[in-house]
């Protein structure tokens, strides 16, 4: 192929020399053959990509291929029920239930519902109406002095960081609106989470941002002033999370703004990674410890942390030390391994942590077992989008659930796969000033509302179908797995699972 570059070059320079001395204005030809043969014989001398060294010109088409081959898999080549981590019909139900326009679906399913994967919830023939309420869940253990009452969907953690100004401001103005909790994630409270007004569960991750000292150890003063914010009605410690546990998160430089940086008490335009684990314990009764230090120094609101399963044996390590010492969180927030993330390495997304069925099963079978789980509420967080998704957890153990990619689609978000490159094409998950302002606040706040109303709307019509009228009345064994009308109980609740619980 370089022979033929060097040929092509020969002729095409002969040939408009001919041309030329014909028809001067041929001439003018150089100015677009001049610049290309000049990249090429560049290409050739240099010795960093071999496609380029190869193919000197054609070689770019490659580059160009790959970079638009996302959005080419996704508007060409995908089916409504393809696409990953969400199907495109999955998208659609968030874009028209922000929209507040028609979220009904035509011509029946397109799942193969003789599929062994299939899941589906048993109705009643004695259906009844859907309760106008919308359902609420107190958290708040016997030590908390301030509980809180959530709804049952709410904003999972993301971070000023991550995501933009534009997009922390309009969920957190939808959550007021809504009356749902925003979850600030490990970045920090900034000014954003609450210039909306809405509810705030406020994240501290390894990394102690926005209640660290100089040497990023935790910062008591720091936090007990913070936490006196009307807006912050709890406290979420993070273990670890679902996409990358074990990993500390990352916030890649270019997101590092000034700005950014202050908040997080780090120096800008440098990649941040956070600590794996926490500095302020490193086993189960120094966890203990620390949330009732929490406890303490927040007057009393309730406490909790979030964690994707790993090693059940440290849970209930964890579980027998809370009992051992008498104190326990109010609530836990279970990660799934297929859980989101804005950026991670490819091994952690994808092979490390417990998947968020059996890791919620574990997790409520074992507060059960220490008797805990009156006292401890547990929220599921991981791909919950649907109205079915959310009594899904419900039925697994599960109080309330929260949703980061449902709430970033209902503000604009397209599943480009870019939230780590600082290139958002929504203005979502960048810190590119142009990019942002596209993303108008007032108008994706109202979607953001839209979208947890109308999803709360249908978990309501759905438990109608079922029979009941509260979140409370679901159960296991109103669903079924696939073609064989098996039900769930069979693959979620084995007697594996609770002997090893009961170990």
């Amino acid at each position: 192929m370089r022979h033929l570059f060097y040929r092509s070059i020969v002729i095409s320079v002969l040939f408009i020399g001919i041309v030329s001395y014909f028809w001067p204005p041929m001439l003018w030809a150089f100015i677009v053959i001049g610049p290309l043969i000049f990249v090429g014989l560049m290409n050739r001398i240099q010795k960093s990509h071999t496609i380029l060294r190869n193919f000197p010109i054609l070689g770019y088409f490659r580059y160009l291929f790959e970079l638009i081959s996302p959005e080419i898999q996704q508007y060409f080549i995908e089916k409504s029920t393809d696409g990953k981590p969400f199907s495109r019909n999955h998208r659609a139900l968030v874009y028209r239930r922000a929209k507040n326009v028609n979220a009904t679906h035509p011509f029946g399913t397109q799942l193969n519902i003789n599929d062994e994967n299939y899941e589906g919830i048993r109705h009643s023939i004695y259906a009844t109406e859907p309760v106008k309420e919308f359902p609420r869940v107190d958290i708040g253990s016997k030590f908390c002095k301030q509980p809180y009452s959530a709804s049952v969907l709410n904003i999972s953690a993301m971070s000023f960081g991550s995501l933009s100004k534009n997009a922390i401001l309009a969920l957190n103005k939808g959550a007021k609106k809504g009356n749902f909790y925003h979850n600030t994630g490990e970045g920090g409270l900034s000014h954003y989470h609450l210039e909306g007004g809405g509810d705030i569960t406020w994240q501290i991750g390894t990394g102690y941002f926005g209640c660290r000292t100089h040497d990023g150890d935790f910062d008591p003063d720091e936090f007990k002033k913070k936490a006196a914010t009307p807006q912050v009605k709890m406290i979420e410690i993070k273990l670890s999370q679902g996409a990358k546990p074990g990993h500390g998160g990352v916030l890649p430089g270019s997101k590092n703004t000034e700005e950014i940086a202050k908040i997080r008490g780090v120096k800008p335009h440098t990649t941040i990674i956070s600590p794996p684990s926490h500095k302020k314990f490193s086993n189960a009764k120094g966890l203990v410890h620390f949330i009732a230090e929490l406890r303490e120094l927040s007057g009393g609101k309730p406490i909790g942390f979030k964690l994707c399963v790993g090693r059940t044996e440290e849970f209930i390590e964890l579980c027998k030390e809370m009992k051992e010492e008498g104190v326990w969180p109010d609530f836990i927030t279970v990660d799934g391994a297929e859980g989101g993330t804005g950026a991670a390495p490819l091994e952690f997304s994808d092979s490390v942590g417990i998947p968020l069925e059996p890791a919620l099963i574990f997790v409520h079978s074992t507060l059960k077992k220490f008797g805990l789980r009156e006292e401890v509420r547990v929220i599921a967080s991981g791909k919950v989008l649907t109205a079915f998704s959310i009594l899904r957890m419900k039925a697994l153990g599960a109080d309330i659930c929260n949703s980061a990619r449902a709430f970033m689609f209902s503000i604009g978000c397209i599943q480009a796969l870019r939230c780590n490159t600082n290139d958002c094409p929504t203005g979502v998950a960048t810190q590119d000033g142009e990019l942002v302002k596209g993303l108008v606040v007032s108008d994706k706040a109202e979607r953001v509302y839209n979208f947890h109303h109308n999803t709360i709307e249908a978990v309501l019509e759905l438990l109608g179908a079922c029979g009941c009228k509260h979140t409370e009345e679901i159960n296991i064994s109103m669903f079924v797995k696939g073609d064989e009308m098996v039900a769930l109980t069979n693959r979620y609740f084995p007697d594996s699972v609770l002997n090893r619980v009961d170990e």
